[in-house]
């Protein structure tokens, strides 16, 4: 019998990387920061379930991206945004990345995979600086 997949998280990047991203934009130098903040508002859109880690985007939201939680190996976060959102980078076991970008409610996120993870994965894992250091 399968299991029922539940869904953890489902959601776009934090409003607060588009604001930002609007609010820097006075300056010439900042405006492909500005863009990619746009781009990501409009189309990009995380999933997050007991089975499997859903990222779609790129352009028009046409690229779908699953994940499952047995082919990760590494997950690094970096808060963003004074710690309202973070950056979360999955480091797959073929040696490839995902990045998660302006991730709401970060910390509760990368705890929930976490839990879901290969306890050679949780070693490897953390907070940018971090990683792979014993807890005090």
């Amino acid at each position: 019998m399968a299991v029922k997949e539940e869904i953890y998280f489902e959601g776009k990047p934090h409003i607060g990387d588009l604001i930002i991203g609007l609010l820097i934009s006075v300056f010439v130098i900042t405006i492909p920061l500005t863009i990619s903040s746009i781009v990501r508002a409009l189309w990009v859109r995380y999933r997050i379930t007991n089975r499997r880690i859903t990222v779609t985007g790129g352009w028009m939201g046409r690229n779908r991206t699953d994940v499952i939680y047995a082919e990760i190996a590494k997950v690094v976060i970096v808060p963003r945004g004074w710690g309202s959102w973070g950056d979360m980078v999955l480091t797959l076991k073929d040696g490839s990345r995902l990045e998660l970008r302006s991730i709401p409610k970060f910390r509760e996120v990368y705890d929930y995979i976490e839990s879901k993870l290969s306890l050679k994965a949780k070693e490897a894992s953390g907070t940018l600086g971090t990683a792979g250091k014993a807890a005090t």
